[in-house]
């Protein structure tokens, strides 16, 4: 990696663990190694969306070509949201695309990623299928978001409707995660979801 690089990327880190506005919004970021190249960030669900109470990891990749090139963050928690893929946690987010600027730093994309979990962009998707949920069934997408951070990102509560809905596919011999994904896309019909994981 080039030194400016390493230099932004590094002055750009001490930012964040000094901030207090990411303190306060309970964001934290580490390096995973010497290199500069490799971040996790960790962000709190927003209150007053379905996220609260949610811990989520992210993965922060640097290319050698920062800070002209975005950095490549993807959600290591799974998560139900329109803009972050439920398969690969790959992100659509403006600032890591068409909006990037040089001058962006860690501090700010953390807190777009918590801005994103309060508002997200349905006309803008990364999945489909959420960004339907989420407009055709808002109280439906709302429940299932709920689910998911207490899946995944350790919500304390959970609808008990909805797992009982989960451990009756798994005492059938279905995978977990693979039955709360077919129950998620088939508005949590059994027998739907069934069909969705046998076909």
């Amino acid at each position: 990696m080039a030194n400016i690089a390493t230099a932004r990327i590094k002055r750009e880190f001490k930012e964040v663990v000094k901030s207090e506005e990411v303190a306060k919004c309970n964001i934290k970021l580490e390096l995973k190694n010497d290199s500069f190249t490799e971040l996790r960030g960790e962000i709190a669900g927003p209150p007053d969306t379905p996220y609260e109470g949610g811990n989520f990891i992210l993965d922060i990749q640097i290319p050698a070509t920062y800070p002209f090139n975005p950095p490549v963050v993807k959600f290591v928690t799974k998560i139900w949201h329109p803009n972050i893929s439920s398969v690969t946690g790959a992100v659509c987010l403006d600032i890591l695309k068409d909006q990037w600027w040089v001058t962006s730093v860690f501090d700010y994309i953390c807190l777009s990623f918590q801005a994103l979990l309060a508002a997200p962009e349905p006309d803008d998707p990364q999945d489909a299928v959420v960004a339907n949920q989420y407009k055709e069934s808002k109280d439906e997408f709302k429940n299932t978001a709920r689910h998911w951070t207490y899946a995944y990102a350790g919500r304390p509560t959970a609808s008990a409707e909805y797992d009982s809905k989960v451990e009756q596919l798994k005492n059938m011999g279905f995978d977990e995660h693979k039955a709360r994904v077919a129950l998620s896309t088939k508005h949590w019909i059994v027998e739907q979801a069934m069909e969705h994981i046998l076909s």
